[in-house]
């Protein structure tokens, strides 16, 4: 079933279907196997409905996501339905939806379940979970890409049209990578973090899954906006432009890519050159190819899980964490429970370094558009993470764990695929606020390389 947002909408028109017979082919299709580890908790086909049947009457052309169905990862607030954040013991019931889960709602789209993750989102893998590894949508052998593992599995095996993660340290974008899709991790403070459990409170930032970067964008319109009751929602997000960025995606642009001795592959045979064909496609699009000093991005990144910014995932948790420390995934503890070694001078001797180093990456916006990488150097399969947790997580953060720390906007976006089938991406990335423009970027490098859509083999039509 093809669930791109358009292709659903014209249905909807067309009256050749209803939110209701959407929601009871889906029951359907998903059925009760779960296989492949992606859910915590699917909402029952009456939950649905219930959702279905409130869009009966109501103006298609009013609800931007009219009857699109989601899924939600599980550390984001759906009323009435558990949040676990990957946890039993950690469970609660919330009264009210995650702000932006209900801005959602109320445009229209239909949740259908809550997805597994890396537990409490630590992790880039999807294997850290009491409920089993999720497993990647084209080889069960290889992980799924985390912490927003089940969110990018559900939306590329044509579960939903989109999905929910969040993405402090690159969970966002290297699910996204691995399952063939775009992923969004917007500005820091564009979407309302209300609802969700921290992980960073400081860094912290709801992303988007979608087949399509049209898709995604057509999500974060509806999602965006100012939130009062989250502190570290900010006013300027109110200010985004929602039209692309003329100087990007209307004519030539520059594109800085790190040194050649500052790219790193993990041994990987294959991407080396997968990299350089995205750059080459670029080109094709009209861009102009710059090398740009990578150090200060790959110094930022080192400070997320090295410094004392892992004491804030402790912090989050901490009642919790010293109370039932048993209760947390063995990998999770261990990264948590390192974060007591820390002291405040520690924190502010890195909140100097931080700063430092916000000012030199900075320089680098005064010469290009955007900056491109690879999502992840490489991919590893559940045995391969099993067998060197920590290295291999660490490996999959070397081009994403900067983003938020430096406060930037980026999107993840398909350009290939390795022999062996598993797809491969690039993240472009551009300062604060800049995501509608990345987004019309990241579609027209989608239509120029793409070919199927997530792993539903269905054709991408240009």
């Amino acid at each position: 079933m093809n669930l791109q947002i358009s292709h659903l909408r014209n249905l909807y028109l067309s009256d050749t279907l209803t939110p209701t017979d959407l929601v009871k082919q889906l029951d359907t299709e998903i059925g009760n196997e779960d296989s492949r580890n992606i859910w915590i908790r699917r909402l029952t086909l009456d939950e649905m409905l219930s959702y279905a049947k409130n869009l009966e009457g109501k103006s298609i052309a009013d609800l931007p996501l009219y009857g699109v169905p989601f899924a939600i990862k599980d550390n984001i607030d759906l009323a009435g339905i558990p949040t676990t954040a990957a946890c039993p013991e950690y469970a609660y019931t919330p009264a009210n939806s995650a702000t932006v889960v209900q801005k959602l709602i109320e445009a229209g789209a239909i949740p259908i379940g809550k997805t597994n993750l890396d537990q409490f989102a630590t992790g880039l893998v999807g294997t850290r979970s009491p409920y089993g590894a999720c497993q990647n949508s084209f080889n069960p052998e290889y992980i799924s890409g985390g912490s927003s593992a089940g969110s990018a599995v559900s939306v590329a095996l044509g579960m939903a049209s989109f999905s929910l993660g969040t993405d402090t340290a690159g969970s966002g974008r290297v699910p996204a990578s691995f399952n063939n899709l775009v992923g969004h991790k917007p500005s820091c403070g564009l979407l309302s973090t209300s609802g969700v459990v921290p992980a960073c409170r400081t860094l912290d930032c709801v992303s988007i899954f979608a087949l399509t970067a049209e898709d995604a964008a057509k999500v974060l319109e509806s999602a965006k906006g100012f939130d009062e009751e989250d502190a570290y929602s900010r006013k300027a997000a109110a200010q985004v432009e929602t039209n692309a960025l003329k100087s990007i995606s209307d004519k030539s642009f520059i594109f800085g890519v790190p040194k050649p001795e500052q790219l790193a592959f993990f041994d990987n045979a294959e991407t080396p050159a997968l990299f350089k064909q995205a750059i080459q496609q670029l080109e094709s699009l009209g861009g102009k190819v710059v090398e740009i000093d990578f150090e200060p991005f790959l110094e930022t990144a080192r400070l997320l899980y090295e410094g004392p910014w892992v004491a804030e995932r402790y912090a989050a948790i901490r009642d919790f964490f010293e109370s039932k420390p048993d209760a947390v995934f063995p990998v999770t503890r261990q990264i948590v429970g390192g974060a007591t070694k820390f002291s405040a001078a520690d924190t502010y001797l890195s909140q100097y370094k931080l700063k430092a180093l916000q000012r030199k990456a900075e320089k680098v916006w005064s010469d290009i558009d955007v900056m491109v990488t690879p999502t992840a150097g490489t991919v590893y399969t559940i045995d391969q993470v099993n067998n060197d947790p920590i290295r291999c997580n660490s490996n999959l953060g070397y081009y994403t764990n900067f983003m938020n720390l430096l406060d930037l906007s980026a999107t993840a976006v398909p350009t290939g695929f390795q022999q062996d089938g598993m797809p491969f991406g690039v993240t472009i990335c551009a300062p604060a606020f800049k995501d509608m423009q990345l987004l019309a970027l990241a579609a027209k490098v989608q239509k120029y390389s793409a070919k199927t859509l997530g792993a539903t083999g269905l054709p991408f039509v240009k």
